[in-house]
C-alpha cells in the first residue's frame, strides 16, 4: 500500500515540477505513528496544486514533532517532495487539535471482564456464506478480533491477521488444543466484506489451505449487530473517506460463552494468548 501511495505522489509531482524540491502545506488527522520506522499515517486534506484528500504513510524528518504528535491529533505540517517524487517526507509538524486522542487511547494491558458476562449472540455470515452464532462453539474457547479487508495500515488489521495466523498454526501442532479452540475475525466493513471477499482475504493467512476455515472463520454481521458487539468490548470505529478508523480489541471467550479476557491494542504477544487458550481448553 505504501508503495502504491508513493506512485501516486510521484505521478502528481511529475506534472510541471521545475525544481529538484517542492514544499506544500498539509493538514490532517494523524491515524497511526510508527516510531521505529520514523513514519506517520495521515488522513490529509486536499493539497491544492499537489494531490487530493487521501490517507498517506509519510516518512518524518522532524524527530520532536514525531514524538509529540499522537494518534487522533489534527496537525499541520510541510510535505517536501524531491527528485521527481521519488522521495518525500514531512517537516515542521504542529499539533492544532488534541481532542481526537481519546478515540485512539486504550489501556496498555489486558483486563478481565465479569466471568458471568456473555457476549451478544449475534448472527454472523462466514466466508462460505454459512450463518454462525457464538452458541455454535459452546464447549470451545473462542478467540476473536476485529478487522476489515481493505485496511491499509500494517500495524492494524494486517498485523492482527498475521498474529492470528501464527496462533492458528501453533494450535494445529497440538490436536487437543486445535479441537477445543476456534478463531474468528469479525469484519468492521460488512457492506463490502461479503463471503467471497472474506474468503479471498483469509486464504493467504491460511497459507492457501482452505481446510483451515474449519478452525478460523472470517465473518460479517449486520451494522446494528456489529455496533452491539463492538460496544460490548469498548471497540470504537467510524467510516471516513471510504476507510474505517478503529481501535483494536482481541477477546477470549471461555467454553461456556462468557468473556474471559480482552486485550486492547496490538501489543499483546502470541505466546501470552496461546497460554490463555491452553488454560481454557
Amino acid at each position: 500500500m505504501a508503495r502504491f501511495l508513493a506512485v501516486i505522489v510521484c505521478a502528481a509531482v511529475l506534472t510541471g515540477c521545475g525544481s529538484s524540491r517542492k514544499s506544500y502545506p498539509v493538514r490532517g488527522q494523524l491515524l497511526a505513528r510508527n516510531d521505529s520506522a520514523g513514519q506517520i499515517t495521515l488522513d490529509n486534506e486536499s493539497i491544492p496544486g499537489f494531490m487530493p484528500a487521501m490517507t498517506m504513510i509519510y516518512p518524518v524528518k522532524d524527530p520532536q514533532g514525531l514524538q509529540q504528535a499522537q494518534p487522533g491529533d489534527r496537525i499541520s505540517a510541510v510535505v517536501v517532495v524531491e527528485r521527481g517524487g521519488s522521495k518525500y517526507w514531512l517537516e515542521h509538524i504542529t499539533i492544532t487539535d488534541r481532542s481526537g486522542r481519546s478515540f485512539f487511547s486504550a489501556p496498555k494491558k489486558h483486563y478481565e471482564l465479569p466471568r458471568n458476562q456473555k457476549v451478544p449472540d449475534v448472527g454472523f455470515v462466514n466466508q462460505d456464506g454459512r450463518t454462525l452464532h457464538f452458541r455454535d462453539f459452546k464447549g470451545k474457547a473462542v478467540l476473536l478480533t476485529f478487522i476489515y479487508t481493505r485496511c491499509p495500515f500494517p500495524d492494524y488489521c494486517p498485523l492482527m491477521s498475521s498474529k492470528f495466523s501464527e496462533i492458528h498454526r501453533a494450535l494445529a501442532q497440538t490436536p487437543r488444543l486445535y479441537q477445543t479452540t476456534h478463531l474468528m475475525s469479525v469484519s468492521l466493513d460488512p457492506g463490502y466484506d461479503t463471503p467471497p471477499v472474506l474468503r479471498k482475504y483469509g486464504l493467504p493467512y491460511l497459507k492457501g489451505d482452505a481446510s483451515g476455515f474449519a478452525h478460523w472463520d472470517f465473518v460479517a454481521t449486520s451494522p446494528s449487530d456489529l455496533r452491539a458487539l463492538a460496544s460490548a468490548f469498548g471497540l470504537r470505529y467510524f467510516e471516513q473517506n471510504k476507510q474505517i478508523t478503529h481501535t483494536l480489541s482481541t477477546i477470549l471467550l471461555a467454553p461456556d460463552g462468557t468473556v474471559k479476557l480482552v486485550w486492547p491494542g496490538n501489543e499483546w504477544k502470541v505466546s501470552e494468548v496461546l497460554a490463555a487458550l491452553d488454560k481454557q481448553s
